[in-house]
């Protein structure tokens, strides 16, 4: 069966709307994607500013914007139709929506981008309010990838998301060793590590770059020890997965923390770099441990943002090679829009009423069928 999607994400690092064209093909439960189209479509200074404000809004005007961001995203997928001639062709859209609560504990997350406004401005059925399901029946909502790299990716041992947050994967080929602790599943693993491009492009900000190209300015500074000490001693980094990250720990805690310790801002994105790098080479290494693998040697694909940043992907490479770990950066297309590619297929596996949210992941009660449907197609 062949499905014609549009899968679409918005980040925690604001860069922009990435918006996938992919035709996704099942025969006998096996999956294979092609990317036709893809574009990032930078957000206004205005909408910047209002992802950026959302969390603080009244209760009314939370729901007014999402509505509105509804209708903008809406607008933006048919301006995708038009550059590369859709219309007509696209079956379903898949929608993320923007994070601005994320609170598992208490049962809740929330994402910007009504799907019903999304459908209304194009015509085309949405599903949307992906993460809704895992988080009620007691799981992290997060990673929520996983399936993805199950079902289209599933050559390499360890996937690394360098988004606005750093998340990592581990494939159930490589957990054998061990019953898995959620539900007796040997399936995927996956947990939020740090706050990754988020806080790197704040930092950027300060030297009038929206992100530091290639880590150059990061690669002049240099690490400052104590402030390096107290970033790796956040509680977070020692709870136990699955565990998941709220944009809010970057920007409220990390950030003003870096900002207190009066560094330059090079030694500032210096001292970030190591501190990102030190947490992914301690996550792997916890699974490694935790699963008895060491000895072996593995594969990890790492995508997002985070990877055009070659100062980082430099320093993340010399800290996994003692773990017997490769990593291997994707190609641009698959690093910059994979997020949205699996935003497709969870759309489409939520079509046909299949598991889509893994609970091995995120701890949840069981495996889940996530997202809300929008019938946007004319009758």
């Amino acid at each position: 069966m062949l499905y014609r999607v549009i899968g679409i994400m918005s980040g925690s690092s604001l860069d922009g709307l990435d918006i996938v064209y992919t035709h996704l093909q099942e025969t006998a439960g096996k999956w294979i994607y092609e990317i036709h189209y893809a574009d990032c479509y930078a957000y206004t200074d205005e909408w910047i500013k209002k992802l950026q404000n959302a969390a603080s809004l009244s209760a009314k005007e939370y729901h007014v914007l999402h509505t509105e961001y509804g209708h903008f995203i809406g607008q933006q997928v048919n301006r995708f139709l038009d550059n590369n001639n859709l219309h007509f062709q696209v079956q379903l859209i898949a929608s993320h929506g923007h994070t601005v609560f994320h609170e598992p504990k208490k049962r809740m997350t929330a994402q910007l981008g009504d799907g019903a406004s999304i459908a209304a401005e194009t015509k085309i059925n949405v599903i949307s309010d992906l993460r809704a399901m895992d988080i009620a029946l007691g799981g992290q909502g997060a990673p929520i990838v996983p399936i993805g790299e199950k079902l289209l990716l599933n050559d390499y041992d360890f996937f690394l998301n360098l988004g606005g947050i750093a998340n990592v994967s581990a494939n159930s080929s490589i957990l054998q060793n061990k019953q898995s602790q959620y539900n007796g599943q040997n399936d995927f693993l996956a947990f939020d590590i740090c706050p990754a491009n988020r806080v790197l492009n704040m930092l950027s900000d300060e030297a009038g770059k929206s992100f530091d190209e290639n880590g150059q300015l990061a690669r002049t500074g240099k690490v400052d020890t104590i402030l390096l000490e107290k970033l790796n001693a956040f509680g977070f980094y020692r709870e136990k997965y699955p565990k998941s990250l709220a944009n809010d720990f970057g920007t409220n805690e990390i950030y003003p923390l870096i900002r207190n310790a009066g560094s330059a801002t090079p030694d500032a994105l210096h001292t970030y770099v190591e501190h990102i790098a030190i947490q992914i080479r301690n996550a792997v290494e916890l699974v490694i441990s935790d699963f008895k693998l060491a000895g072996r040697n593995f594969k990890l694909l790492a995508t997002g943002g985070g990877v055009h940043n070659l100062f980082l992907v430099e320093r993340l490479r010399a800290l996994l090679v003692p773990l017997q770990v490769e990593l291997i950066v994707a190609d641009n297309q698959l690093a910059d829009y994979k997020e949205a590619l699996i935003m497709a297929l969870i759309g489409v596996l939520r079509w046909r009423e299949e598991v889509n949210v893994l609970s091995s992941v995120t701890g949840a009660k069981r495996n889940s069928i996530g997202g809300a449907v929008w019938i946007g197609q004319e009758i």
